[in-house]
C-alpha cells in the first residue's frame, strides 16, 4: 500500500484480485471519488467479490486474465489516467488449498493446473500429447528442474501404460525419478511449478502485461509488482530497469542530452523482501519479493 502512494480520488487497477486482500486495503484508502478496478481470470474469485467487497460504487471487477489490461482501460475509459497498477503474481492460496483445481502436489485432485477453468488446456492434457523433449525443456526452463531429463521420460514411460490423471500419481512419479533430494524441498515443488506456468502461458503474460501498465498509468502513476520466483522476477527487474534508463549513445556523437530519449519509469526504491516477522505470520511469502516503478512522462 505504501508503494502505491494511494491518493483518496485516484484510480487504480488490482489487476489479481485473488480473494480480495489488497482490494479490501486500497478501498480503505480511497475517498468517494476514488475508483478500483480488479481483474481476474479464475471465475472462483469473481464470485467471491460479491462477499469480500460488496456493493461498493467505487469497485467494479472483470473477469479476464491479465493481459488484457489495456483493453479493459480502454473500455473503461480510463487509460492514461490511471495512478496505480498492482500485480500479485503466481497461484492465489485459495487455488492451492482447493484439492480439485490441481495446484498443489499436498493434496491428491485432478491433474488440472488451469487458473480460469474455461480454458481448454489441462496439465493432464498437455503431458499425454506434448513430446518427451517439449516436456524436459519446460520443466528445465519454467521450473530449473535439474533432474528434468529425467522426469520427462518417466512421464512418456509412464503414460504409455496409464495416462497420469491426478496430482499423486505425478508426485509419485517424481519422487521415484528424482534420485537426490534438496533439504527442505518436495522433489515436486519445481515441476509442479513448472507445468503450472507452461498451462497458464504465466511468463507470456506477463510481459504483456508490464508493457500496457505503461501505456495506461497516467504521470506519477505507481507500477508494483509482487513476484514469487526467479523468472518472474527476472523479467520484472530487466523491464523495470530498461525503461528507466536513459539512452545511451557513443562517445563523439554531436547529441545533447536533451535530444536523447527520456526514461519512461524512475523506480522507486530497492527490491523489497519479507521480514522474518512477515515469514512467520505468513510462510508462503517467504520468497516473495516487491519491486516498484513511477511512471516519468
Amino acid at each position: 500500500m505504501d508503494a502505491l502512494a494511494i491518493r483518496p480520488d485516484g484510480i487504480y487497477v488490482d489487476a489479481t484480485f485473488g480473494r480480495g486482500g489488497h482490494s479490501e486495503l486500497i478501498l480503505r484508502k480511497l475517498g468517494a471519488s476514488g475508483r478500483l478496478v480488479a481483474l481476474d481470470r479464475d471465475p472462483d474469485a469473481i464470485r467471491s467479490a460479491a462477499t469480500v467487497i460488496g456493493d461498493d460504487p467505487r469497485f467494479s471487477i472483470v473477469h479476464t486474465s491479465f493481459d488484457a489490461l489495456e483493453d479493459v482501460a480502454v473500455k473503461l475509459g480510463i487509460k492514461g489516467e490511471i495512478d496505480g497498477v498492482l500485480l500479485d503474481l503466481g497461484v492465489s492460496s485459495p487455488q492451492l488449498q482447493d484439492a480439485q483445481r490441481g495446484f498443489s502436489f499436498m493434496h491428491n485432485g485432478p491433474l488440472d493446473m488451469r487458473m480460469n477453468p474455461d480454458d481448454e488446456l489441462t496439465a493432464a492434457a498437455w503431458l499425454a500429447e506434448a513430446s518427451q523433449q517439449q516436456i524436459k525443456q519446460v520443466l528445465s526452463e519454467y521450473g530449473e528442474e535439474r533432474f528434468s531429463g529425467r522426469i520427462a521420460t518417466a512421464i512418456v514411460a509412464q503414460r504409455q501404460q496409464m495416462p497420469l490423471m491426478t496430482t499423486s500419481q505425478l508426485v509419485e512419479l517424481i519422487e521415484r525419478a528424482v534420485p537426490r533430494k534438496d533439504p527442505g524441498k518436495h522433489p515436486a515443488t519445481r515441476t509442479f511449478q513448472a507445468i503450472r506456468i507452461r498451462i497458464n502461458q504465466e511468463l507470456q503474460q506477463l510481459s504483456a502485461v508490464l508493457e500496457q501498465a505503461l501505456s495506461i498509468l497516467g504521470k506519477g502513476g505507481r507500477l508494483s509488482v509482487i513476484s514469487f520466483h526467479s523468472l518472474e522476477d527476472r523479467i520484472v527487474k530487466r523491464f523495470l530497469r530498461d525503461h528507466s534508463r536513459v539512452d545511451t549513445l557513443p562517445k563523439g556523437v554531436p547529441v545533447m542530452a536533451s535530444q536523447l530519449q527520456q526514461p519512461i519509469l524512475r523506480l522507486v526504491g530497492k527490491a523489497v523482501t519479507p521480514s522474518r516477522e512477515e515469514i512467520r505470520e505468513n510462510p508462503r511469502a517467504r520468497s516473495s519479493r516487491l519491486r516498484v516503478a513511477e511512471k516519468s512522462i
